[in-house]
C-alpha cells in the first residue's frame, strides 16, 4: 500500500507537470484557453482586458485623425470659394469696352460696361458678398486649426454655418441666372429686329462677362459642398 501511494503521488506530480507545460506553451503561443488550468484562464481574460484598453485607446487617434482631415477639407473649400468669388468679380468689374457697330448701314460707336446692368451690379454685390463670408469662416476654420480644435464648436454652431451656406449659394446661383440672361443677350440680340449683337465688336467686354458668370456658379458649387460637410458635422454630433 506504501509503494501504491508513491507511485500514484509521483504519477499525479508528473502529470501536473505536463498541464502546466501544456498550459505555459498554449499561453506562448496564444492558442487559447486551456481548460483545468485555472490560472491559465486568469492571466487570458486580463491579457483580453489589456487588448480592449489598447483598443480603446487605438480608436481615439483614429477618430482625431478623421476630425483633422474634415477641417482640413472644410479649409479648403473654404479657400477654394474665397478665390473663385474674388475671381468673378474682378472679372465681371474689369468688363468694359469702346467699339463701333453697324446698324442699317450705320456705323455707331458704341460703349459698354459692367455697371450699365443691374443684373450684373447684383452679382458683383453677392460675389463679394460670399468672398467676406467664405474668408471670414477660413480665417475662423485656420485660427481654430492652429490651436488644435474642432472648427466646428457645437451642433448649433453647425446649423447656423449650413443655413448660411444655403442663403449664399442661392444667392449666388440667382445672381448667376440673371447675369446669364443678359449676357447671352448681348451675345445673340434680338431676332427679328435691328438690335445687333455686341459681342462682335465687344468681345472682351462678353469674355469677361462670361468668364465672371462661369466663376459665381462654380463657387455656387463650391458652397453646395460646404453645406454638404455641414450636413455631415450634424450627422457626426
Amino acid at each position: 500500500m506504501v509503494s501504491t501511494g508513491r507511485k500514484t503521488s509521483s504519477l499525479e506530480t508528473e502529470m501536473g507537470e505536463k498541464k502546466v507545460k501544456v498550459a505555459v506553451a498554449v499561453e506562448e503561443e496564444n492558442v487559447g484557453t486551456v481548460v483545468g488550468s485555472g490560472v491559465h484562464v486568469v492571466e487570458l481574460s486580463g491579457a483580453t482586458g489589456d487588448h480592449h484598453h489598447h483598443d480603446h485607446g487605438d480608436h481615439r487617434p483614429k477618430d482625431i485623425v478623421l476630425v483633422r482631415k474634415g477641417d482640413v477639407a472644410h479649409a479648403t473649400v473654404r479657400a477654394l470659394s474665397v478665390a473663385s468669388a474674388v475671381t468673378a468679380v474682378l472679372f465681371m468689374v474689369t468688363a468694359e469696352e469702346n467699339g463701333t457697330i453697324s446698324i442699317y448701314g450705320f456705323s455707331l460707336p458704341v460703349y459698354s460696361k459692367w455697371s450699365f446692368s443691374d443684373s450684373f451690379e447684383y452679382l458683383v454685390g453677392v460675389s463679394a458678398a460670399v468672398a467676406a463670408h467664405s474668408l471670414l469662416q477660413l480665417l475662423l476654420s485656420t485660427s481654430r486649426m492652429l490651436r488644435k480644435s474642432s472648427v466646428i464648436r457645437s451642433r448649433n454652431h453647425a446649423w447656423l454655418i449650413f443655413a448660411s451656406d444655403q442663403v449664399f449659394a442661392y444667392a449666388m446661383m440667382s445672381a448667376g441666372s440673371a447675369a446669364s440672361g443678359v449676357g447671352n443677350l448681348n451675345r445673340t440680340g434680338i431676332k427679328h429686329t435691328a438690335f445687333p449683337n455686341f459681342c462682335k465688336p465687344l468681345h472682351i467686354f462678353c469674355d469677361h462677362v462670361a468668364i465672371s458668370i462661369a466663376f459665381t456658379f462654380f463657387t455656387c458649387f463650391l458652397l453646395a459642398i460646404t453645406a454638404v460637410q455641414d450636413v455631415i458635422c450634424l450627422a457626426n454630433n
